[in-house]
């Protein structure tokens, strides 16, 4: 009978310590691989790198593309840019351009 209780306490206390040690385990694992965990914010700075790089790109675009429309304003039109303009709206060439037609495969 006494042998049996003790067996059955030093069972218990093992069962806690491995139920213990699995969920460690577990969060562990989880904190270096989940969703939020350290391996994530690698990627997650890598991404902000990207992004970062992409918004000064477009943010060049967006300055270049205002400069053009800043010259089509009724204010001062720019006499290059309306020429170039209604040419291409008008699908017009002038008899001394060199046009080089482009095949779309």
């Amino acid at each position: 009978m006494v042998s049996r209780t003790r067996l059955k306490g030093i069972l218990t206390g093992i069962a806690l310590y491995a139920i213990a040690a699995g969920m460690i385990a577990y969060f562990g694992v989880n904190a270096y691989t989940g969703r939020y965990g350290l391996n994530a914010r690698l990627e997650l700075d890598q991404e902000i790198i990207a992004l970062t790089s992409e918004l000064a790109r477009l943010k060049q675009e967006r300055a270049v593309g205002e400069q053009r429309v800043s010259l089509l304003r009724s204010g001062g039109i720019d006499p290059d840019m309306l020429d170039e303009r209604a040419r291409y709206q008008l699908n017009f060439a002038h008899p001394r351009d060199v046009v080089r037609p482009i095949n779309a495969q």
